[in-house]
């Protein structure tokens, strides 16, 4: 009564454990605990659980280790224990009192532990077996009796308690963790916009999945044959994509022969080959090549057809396989991505696939004009090609009633069964004002033509009433030349219709803003025209350039540009008049038409408010910045009365508007034009100059060292000697000459004579001294830059230590691999490189440490007002400390009182260059004035 008390007990204190949830080896070591302690006379007791492979190992038991060995180190095999397999099959307890009588047990492991006695009892419940738990002694039979194994079964069935809920909670767990992976990979599918963004998606949660990175994609070809190519490779795959598609195209690789691939097309099943070498279906030479072991192959399947298939290879030993339950989520990752692939390619294909529908379908229509004559007698394999066209087809007699229906047709039309749409008069389904719903019609009156009737903008009527456009082609059946009947094939093109729309959308609307482009401007601006000269009303035109945009675009990128675009359209729209358009010619322009105005201080009033939107800064991107605008205005009929007129005038004003530095309005006048022609004789004299080469002249400007007293070098500063207009300083021709892209063709010519003129010096005795040329941004981005300086350094002769070439800080801020290598490449070449302007640039000062310079210029917008400006004067000593940190010179230019000289030396800057020491000058007076200055230095 005690024992049976003290068994109740353990069974209640081990349910109480079940219950409380605990880790199941814990609990399961309590129930070895129990059975050891009643059990007394068994001298091992030991639970084992089933592997994937079929046999059991052992989990947890008393003794932990037996014959050095541990129990996680004892694996049972039903198929040399032959009392293990009966007791799987079986389900019931076996108890062998000798075991020197019985040949079931595994005879290795009886005479290895001495075992005379054994229990082999199976944990299952609700008919699923769990585990087997073993009782041994080692050499002294337990002696068993029916009570001691029914107690040992009552703990076992606890065992299989605490296991059964074990696995249900470790089942829920992976559930919910595939489920909430799936949601994943749902989501982040649904965000990409291109195939190469959902394959990476998909290779990623495949390779988390399945801990195996070498995943390829093969995408079948249908406008090839239905061959298949390789399409992508996973980016952490040790093979590179590059070598991965090279090495697909020298094996010359057929997989539209390759028994593996087409196994897995056909079937639309995935294979799992754990040994490449022990199945035929592979293809070996492909196999040996890249490596490959063991692969995993998963069709794509979106709408019952494959695209493709995704293979994942072991690369490193055969004989492996994945988890049956990480293969199913490896398919369902798979299947997932299928359909986004498959939407993917439908439209960046969509063109190409209505012209090969469209062909597709004419010449369907050509081979059914033959094969409906013999309709019908409908023979099985015409009614098989009828029911799996993807088209609708249906027949009609001669007075338009519907005689059969494919299934295409019908589903088309909202109907389940054919028997629905036989019998209907075709005008019931065609939406017609002109015909009554119930008619029949005459064909034979209607068709007298041989030739097929098509109709492209058409829309059928469904069951339901709803309207759907269609293409459709009616075909006479003749038999013997009569008509019998008729044929007509049509397809739905709701989606074609959808893409005309948007094509029609964006023909009117700037892609960017998605306010009105160039053309609809065009269009209402002549509707403007109009109605102005038909009621005698005035109407006006606003002309906008965005101020410095190029400056932003260059800075920030071309993305950041149209952000700011797409911000100013926005405040555009909500300035204007409900009735004004606003437009975007292009760049940075922008045309807004007051269709009716009461006179100019109305349009002027519009431009004023345009002027105030633009007041407060922009935030793109959290980055804030301020946008300007200049404003030209044009009156109808004052300044014109043709579009083109009133448009020209109204950038001419633009124009104007922006010489007055920017962020103004300019009302048209006929003065304000004649000053644009001389902007464009300028011009043509500019290029004029240019082929005759002697109209320019170098100017030099010294750079003193005020420390030493002594020019340390100069600076080639052009003029133009005009025929005309006397000599010209850069300011007037300099950005004339960027805007028309002959600033590449005078930077060279400043190069080459300011070499030449350095070498003169040098040949002389300046040996000392350096000339520094001006880098256009255009000069920059020539691809020849680096061979036109060796070319002039090696005509001229020049050492290159005694060159010095100025970039402009907003030139070199972009830190991209161009800007650095081109850098790079010049400063190999010798020469020094100085940043002109330093400051006055976008950027942090972060970019400098990257860059191979020798020189910082402070802009001379700091230097002028050093002395009174505390600004100026923390941002001049912050770049000359900066400069001493990264062992830069530093040069201050614009220089042209003492005050600002004692400022600058005090505080680190000895290098100068400006008005107080010297205007530039021409070749002749800077060897006179370098010759006194070396003599006064000599005198001191």
């Amino acid at each position: 009564m005690a024992e049976e008390q003290s068994r109740y007990s353990r069974l209640a204190e081990i349910t109480k454990l079940i219950n409380m949830k605990l880790d199941l080896r814990e609990v399961l070591q309590h129930v070895v605990t129990a059975i050891s302690e009643e059990i007394m006379r068994c001298d091992s007791v030991g639970i084992y659980l089933p592997q994937e492979d079929g046999t059991f190992r052992g989990y947890v038991g008393k003794p932990e280790v037996i014959n050095g060995m541990t129990l996680d180190m004892h694996v049972v095999d039903p198929e040399y224990d032959l009392l293990m397999k009966e007791v799987i099959e079986t389900r019931t307890s076996i108890y062998i009192p000798d075991t020197s009588k019985d040949s079931r047990p595994d005879k290795r492991a009886v005479e290895a532990f001495k075992i005379k006695s054994l229990l082999v009892s199976p944990i299952y419940y609700e008919q699923e077996l769990y585990g087997l738990v073993y009782l041994f002694d080692y050499g002294i039979p337990m002696n068993l009796t029916q009570s001691e194994i029914e107690s040992v079964e009552a703990y076992v069935n606890m065992a299989a308690v605490a296991i059964r809920n074990a696995n249900n909670l470790t089942r829920k767990q992976a559930l919910i963790e595939e489920k909430q992976l799936l949601l994943n990979v749902t989501r982040d599918l649904s965000l990409c916009s291109s195939l190469q963004e959902a394959l990476d998606r998909c290779f990623f949660y495949l390779g988390k999945v399945l801990n195996n990175q070498n995943i390829g994609a093969h995408f079948v070809d249908p406008f090839a044959e239905r061959q298949i190519r390789p399409a992508s490779l996973s980016k952490d795959s040790d093979w590179t994509e590059e070598e991965w598609m090279e090495t697909h195209y020298q094996l010359k690789v057929d997989h539209s022969k390759d028994r593996l691939f087409k196994e897995v097309i056909d079937t639309k099943q995935s294979l799992m080959v754990p040994d490449v070498s022990k199945d035929e279906r592979v293809n070996e030479d492909a196999c040996r090549v890249f490596g490959i072991q063991a692969m995993y192959m998963i069709p794509l399947v979106a709408v019952g057809e494959v695209l493709g298939t995704i293979t994942v290879v072991n690369l490193k030993e055969k004989g492996y396989s994945f988890s049956r339950s990480a293969m199913q989520l490896a398919e369902s990752i798979v299947d997932a991505t299928a359909p986004v692939l498959s939407n993917l390619i439908y439209m960046e294909k969509q063109e190409l696939i209505i012209q090969q529908r469209t062909s597709e379908l004419r010449q369907k229509n050509k081979e059914l004009e033959g094969a409906f004559t013999e309709l019908k007698q409908i023979s099985q394999e015409k009614e098989l090609i009828l029911n799996s066209a993807g088209e609708g087809i249906f027949g009609m007699d001669l007075k338009g009633r519907i005689t059969f229906s494919n299934p295409s047709a019908t589903e088309l039309l909202g109907y389940d069964y054919e028997n629905e749409v036989i019998g209907l008069c075709f005008y019931s389904i065609l939406k017609s004002e002109l015909l009554a719903m119930d008619q029949f019609y005459d064909f034979a009156s209607y068709e007298k033509s041989k030739k097929n009737r098509s109709h492209t903008d058409e829309y059928f009527i469904r069951k339901n009433g709803e309207l759907f456009p269609v293409e459709y082609v009616i075909t006479p059946q003749r038999q013997e030349d009569k008509t019998v009947g008729y044929v007509t094939t049509f397809k739905d093109v709701t989606s074609r219709k959808q893409m005309e729309e948007k094509i029609r959308y964006h023909a009117y609307y700037d892609s960017i803003t998605n306010i009105p482009n160039r053309v609809l401007f065009q269009d209402r601006l002549i509707q403007a025209l109009t109605f102005s000269q038909m009621h005698n009303r005035s109407m006006a035109i606003l002309f906008l350039d965005l101020d410095r945009f190029k400056k932003i675009n260059d800075t920030f990128g071309h993305g950041f540009g149209d952000s700011v675009l797409k911000e100013v359209a926005h405040r555009l729209e909500k300035v204007i008049p409900k009735e004004a358009t606003v437009s975007r010619q292009g760049g940075d322009e922008f045309i807004i038409l007051l269709p009716s105005v009461d006179g100019q201080n109305e349009a002027i009033h519009c431009a004023k408010g345009i002027l105030n939107a633009f007041s407060n800064p922009f935030m793109i991107n959290n980055q804030e910045i301020a946008i300007k605008t200049s404003i030209g205005i044009s009156l109808y009929p004052d300044n014109g009365i043709t579009a083109e007129t009133l448009v020209k005038h109204a950038d001419v004003a633009m124009y104007k508007a922006k010489e007055m530095t920017g962020n103004q309005y300019q009302v048209y006048t006929p003065d304000i034009e004649n000053r644009s022609l001389e902007t464009i004789r300028l011009e043509n004299d500019l290029y004029k100059a240019l082929d005759q080469g002697n109209e320019f002249t170098l100017y030099y400007q010294p750079k003193f060292d005020v420390r030493s007293h002594t020019i340390i070098g100069v600076e080639a500063l052009i003029r133009w000697k005009h025929p005309s207009l006397g000599l010209l300083p850069p300011k007037d021709f300099i950005p004339l000459a960027e805007e028309t892209g002959l600033i590449t063709k005078l930077g060279e010519w400043v190069l080459e004579e300011s070499c030449r003129q350095m070498k003169e010096w040098y040949d002389n005795g300046l040996t000392n001294l350096s000339v520094s040329a001006n880098l256009s941004p255009q000069q920059f981005k020539q691809n020849d830059l680096i061979s036109i300086v060796k070319r002039i350094l090696e005509e001229t002769d020049l050492p290159p230590q005694n060159l010095e070439l100025e970039l402009t800080e907003n030139l070199i801020i972009h830190n991209t691999e161009k800007t650095l290598s081109m850098i790079q490449a010049l400063k190999r070449l010798g020469v020094k490189i100085s940043i002109d302007d330093f400051g006055t640039g976008f950027s942090s000062l972060g970019y400098l440490k990257d860059f191979p310079v020798d020189t910082l210029k402070i802009d001379k917008t700091f230097i002028d007002d050093i002395t009174i400006n505390d600004n100026n004067a923390a941002i001049t000593n912050t770049i000359i400390t900066l400069a001493r940190s990264l062992q830069l010179d530093v040069i201050a230019e614009g220089v042209e009182t003492k005050e600002q000289i004692d400022f600058l030396k005090h505080n680190g800057c000895y290098l100068i260059q400006g008005f107080y020491f010297s205007r530039p000058v021409l070749p002749d007076q800077f060897v006179e004035k370098y010759t006194k200055i070396s003599n006064k230095k000599g005198e001191k």
